[in-house]
C-alpha cells in the first residue's frame, strides 16, 4: 500500500467511476484499474462493488475510506510544511501501521511547525522488523510496541538491545475482538472459533494475542495486511482478531465484542550514541507530545 494507490482509491470512491477518476487524476483507465486491484490484493478484501461502469464501496471499502483520507491528509500536510524551507534534512523513521494512523497525525503537524527544515521519511512495519532495521542502520529511529511488564531483550531475543536505547511514549490496551454473535468471553477458554486474524509475524500485538490464546491448541493465525482486513474477517464470523484500542476507536466498528489481552507500551527506539540534531529534535517532539492521540 502506497500513497499513490490511496489517492487513486479516494478518487474512484469520490467519482464512483474508473473513467471519471482517471480523467480527474490525469491517468489512463487501465492504470487506475490496476492500482485498485493491487490495493485490494494487498488488503485482502474487495473495496468496490462492480456494477457495470458504476463503482460503489463495499462494507470493507467504507471502513477503509476514513483511514485512507487520514493518511492522504497527513502526507499532504507534511509535504506542505516541509516544502517552504528549501531542501530539508531527512530523518528515516520507522513506525507501526497503528501508530501512523492514530498518533502521528496529531504529532507531525506540530513537529513540522517547530522543525520545518527536517523531512521525515516514514517506513511502516512490524516491531521486530523495525528494531532490526534500526540496528542495521537502515532507519535512524523507530516507534515500536512492547508488552508492559516484559523486558525488551527477552521479548525480542533476536535483537541486540545492548546497542539500542528506548524511551517510553504512551501505552494502551491490546484487544481481542469477537464476532457480534459470539457467546460472552471472560477467559481464553471461552473462545469458540479456532482462527486468529492478525498482522504480519513480528507484530507485538499479534504475539500478545497468540500468547493469550496459547491454551487453545490447535489455534491457527491467518495473516492480514491491514486492520481493516482484520475487522472484516471478524465481522464475517470466522475469526477473532487482535487490534490496539486506539485503532478500534478510530474505525468506530459497531457490534463486535472485545476482551483485553494485555497492555503494550509504544517507545522511541534509536541506536545508542547515534545522536544528531535532527534525531534529538524528533525525540524531544515525541516525548513532549506524550499521549497525543486517541
Amino acid at each position: 500500500m502506497d500513497f499513490p494507490s490511496l489517492r487513486v482509491f479516494l478518487s474512484v470512491a469520490e467519482h464512483r467511476s474508473v473513467t471519471r477518476a482517471a480523467e480527474a487524476l490525469g491517468r489512463v483507465g487501465s492504470s487506475v484499474t490496476t492500482r485498485i486491484q493491487q490495493l485490494e490484493e494487498d488488503l485482502g478484501v474487495l473495496l468496490f462493488n462492480r456494477d457495470g461502469k458504476q463503482m460503489t464501496l463495499t462494507r470493507e471499502g467504507r471502513l477503509f475510506l476514513s483511514y485512507a483520507k487520514r493518511m492522504a491528509a497527513l502526507a499532504d500536510e507534511a509535504r506542505h510544511s516541509l516544502s517552504a524551507s528549501g531542501r530539508p534534512a531527512t530523518l528515516r523513521v520507522g513506525t507501526m501501521e497503528s501508530t501512523a494512523a492514530s498518533r502521528l497525525p496529531h504529532i507531525l503537524p506540530r513537529f513540522a511547525t517547530v522543525a520545518p527544515h527536517i523531512s521525515l521519511r516514514l517506513t511502516m512495519g512490524a516491531t521486530r522488523d523495525l528494531a532490526r532495521a534500526v540496528l542495521a542502520e537502515e532507519l535512524d529511529c523507530a516507534l515500536i510496541a512492547l508488552p508492559i511488564g516484559k523486558h525488551a531483550a527477552a521479548w525480542l531475543a533476536d535483537v541486540d538491545f545492548c546497542q539500542l536505547e528506548l524511551a517510553p511514549l504512551w501505552s494502551e490496551e491490546v484487544l481481542i475482538i469477537l464476532p457480534p454473535d459470539h457467546p460472552p468471553v471472560r477467559h481464553a477458554a471461552d473462545i469458540t472459533v479456532g482462527t486468529l486474524a492478525a498482522l504480519e509475524a513480528g507484530c507485538t500485538y499479534r504475539r500478545m494475542a497468540e500468547d493469550w490464546l496459547c491454551r487453545l491448541p490447535p489455534f491457527m493465525t491467518i495473516e492480514m495486511s491491514s486492520y481493516h482486513a482484520v475487522v472484516a474477517s471478524v465481522l464475517a464470523g470466522g475469526a477473532v482478531g487482535v487490534i490496539p484500542a486506539s485503532i478500534l476507536s478510530q474505525l468506530q466498528v459497531s457490534g463486535v465484542q472485545t476482551v483485553v489481552a494485555g497492555s503494550a507500551q509504544t517507545s522511541f527506539l534509536a541506536r545508542k550514541n547515534a545522536g544528531s540534531s535532527e534525531l534529538d529534535t524528533f525525540r524531544t517532539a515525541l516525548l513532549s507530545a506524550g499521549g497525543a492521540g486517541p
